[in-house]
């Protein structure tokens, strides 16, 4: 039983070693993506705490809150390797352009009054107590309002104020990312015109979903 308890402390201190250096791996990479050094660090304190559990269990029937399974260095190294930087030991390869995802949404507007409403409410929760913070006075305004208080997400203009109407999506290569200080701030094109040299990769195009109610009355629209 000596020999056992000695076995099983040996496999705890392998553990904290292999934390310590996982530790010291991570604090060096200083949050590169794919460190060669962390990767192997994981790979060690994974397979230490794997081998502490499993001793543990063979003696004592006891468990570790550790869910994890053993890992092959060398599968690891092949399958998620696969010469992405920092795990082959070569420099880092990245994509040599840039993706640009540019999306259109188109809205009607059932009643002015009432998305300058919801826009009202959306303005005074977001500066409570701002004074300064006059009324909304337009549609675009509105809409705009929205979206700042919904940190920018088109999901913030879910509302029913608001009739969705088609999209779309495009996914481009481009050679250089956007640099907005390139453009005005009444520019509302420059950011968004593809230059010569982008490639498009696909686009999607988005029709609002509408219930039989909504689709009968938007047939008898047109």
């Amino acid at each position: 039983m000596t020999d056992q308890y000695a076995e099983l402390d040996a496999a705890l201190e392998r553990v904290v070693e292999a934390a310590q250096a996982h530790l010291a791996a991570v604090k060096a990479a200083q949050g590169r993506v794919d460190d060669d050094d962390v990767w192997q660090a994981y790979v060690n304190l994974n397979n230490t705490s794997f081998a502490y559990d499993e001793q543990l269990l063979e003696a004592f029937g006891e468990v570790t809150p550790w869910d994890v399974e053993s890992i092959d260095p060398d599968e690891a190294d092949q399958r998620f390797g696969g010469g992405v930087g920092g795990l082959d030991g070569g420099d880092a390869d990245p994509h040599p352009r840039v993706i640009s995802v540019r999306q259109r949404r188109d809205y009607r507007v059932p009643s002015v009054a009432a998305l300058l409403r919801v826009a009202d409410a959306a303005r005074r929760n977001l500066v409570p107590g701002d004074e300064e913070a006059g009324p909304v006075d337009s549609v675009g305004e509105a809409v705009l309002e929205l979206l700042q208080a919904g940190d920018g997400s088109l999901s913030s203009l879910d509302v029913p104020e608001l009739e969705p109407l088609d999209g779309l999506l495009t996914v481009s290569e481009v050679a250089t990312p956007l640099d907005l200080e390139a453009f005005a701030d009444e520019d509302g094109a420059g950011p968004f015109a593809p230059s010569d040299d982008d490639l498009l990769v696909g686009r999607l195009d988005e029709h609002p979903y509408l219930s039989d109610e909504e689709d009968d009355h938007a047939g008898h629209n047109h």
